[in-house]
Formats: C-alpha cells, sequence, structure tokens
C-alpha cells in the first residue's frame, strides 16, 4: 500500500513497480529523475506513521505536462537488501541515472538491462556517495608546464 503525503507518495518496495505505472497511465509521461539516497546518520527523518525508515531510500519524480503536475515518490531500501525494481520498461530515460545511482550507493535495480558502472572505474571498489564511504586521498599528477615560445 501507498503512503500518501500532498504530492508525495511513498510506496513500498513490494507496490514501487505497480504505483509508478498506475502514475504513468493517469497521465504522468516522463520521469524527470532517479536517485538515491543514504539515511545512514539521519534515522529521524519525516516519514507518514506507516513507513518504516530504511537506510536508503531511491527518489523519483515524475510530470505530467498535461496537467501540469509534478510527483514524488519515495521508497525505503533496506541496506540488507537493497534492490529495487527498474522502471526501465515503463521509462526508458531512467537507464542513465539508475545506474548513477548503482554506481554511487549500490542500489540494485532488478530487471534494469545493463546495471555497470557509468561514473566510476569498473574496477573501482565501494560506492563513493554511501555515508559510510572512506574518505580517501587520490595523488594527482601534474605535467610539467611547458616552457617558453
Amino acid at each position: 500500500m501507498a503512503a500518501t503525503t500532498g504530492e508525495v507518495i511513498h510506496p513500498s518496495r513490494d507496490d514501487y513497480l505497480q504505483v509508478v505505472a498506475g502514475l504513468k497511465d493517469e497521465g504522468f509521461e516522463m520521469c524527470v529523475d532517479v536517485c538515491g539516497v543514504d539515511y545512514l546518520s539521519h534515522r529521524g527523518r519525516t516519514l507518514p506513521p506507516e513507513v518504516h525508515p530504511e537506510r536508503f531510500e531511491v527518489v523519483v519524480n515524475l510530470v505530467s505536462m498535461e496537467q501540469r503536475r509534478r510527483i514524488r515518490i519515495r521508497v525505503q531500501v533496506p541496506e540488507s537488501d537493497p534492490t529495487i525494481p527498474s522502471l526501465f520498461d515503463l521509462y526508458p530515460g531512467v537507464e542513465a541515472p539508475e545506474r548513477e545511482t548503482f554506481d554511487m550507493f549500490g542500489i540494485r535495480f532488478a530487471g534494469h538491462p545493463d546495471l555497470t558502472r557509468i561514473l566510476m572505474p569498473e574496477d573501482w571498489e565501494g560506492h563513493p556517495l554511501r555515508k559510510d564511504y572512506a574518505v580517501g586521498r587520490v595523488p594527482v599528477q601534474f605535467k610539467e608546464a611547458p616552457g617558453p615560445r
């Protein structure tokens, strides 16, 4: 069941795909954003009472141009199983944003056609936007400046 707050919907992970498909049928023809959030250090965020907070959240923004409406979908994703269905079959334009969310947060999108890294090298370990990702140093190598001409 989906909890609703204004133009924000909080469906369960199980209902997510069905809720988004229903919104598309209602005229929300454009998915403008898919992103992840890590609430590791901010567990006390505001959610409807029936929504159990999890470490991760996937946020989707849909737009209906005809109705001049925008709706946000916030889905809780547990740390123990950071997987959610892909919206690719409904909105093919989510291919890159879902890959970015996977790359940066480690949230997997089941059914995505090419869930590979998009920003980090394939052999990169970890997910840089997770709150528990170690902040390290990457050495910068400079070339010598060209001499005077």
